[in-house]
């Protein structure tokens, strides 16, 4: 593959892993969020033990557990896409050491 080819690529996965990394803080920071929230809810569902809260407690705990599932993906996509990066900085690097 041709250098310039390389560096194109090297150049798209750098950009989406700075996006994705963006998406990542965004999603951790909501995530603190909703968990406190689904805790706070759980709580007063406790308390007030009428079906209508335990309702909004599951309600609130689902919406903490999918933000969960959705950071986890976003982190996976950010090792994948580190491991990309390396493996074309390794092709780049082993292109210009065997000029």
């Amino acid at each position: 593959m041709s250098q310039s080819l390389l560096q194109r690529r090297l150049v798209d996965v750098s950009e989406r892993l700075k996006r994705i990394r963006g998406e990542l803080a965004v999603t951790e920071e909501q995530l603190g969020v909703l968990e406190e929230e689904a805790e706070d809810v759980g709580l007063r569902a406790l308390v007030a033990e009428t079906p209508l809260a335990d309702v909004e407690a599951r309600d609130a705990r689902r919406q903490a557990d999918a933000q969960a599932r959705h950071a986890e993906s976003l982190r996976r996509t950010v090792s994948e896409l580190q491991r990309e990066q390396d493996s074309l900085l390794d092709r780049i690097s082993a292109e210009l050491s065997a000029r």
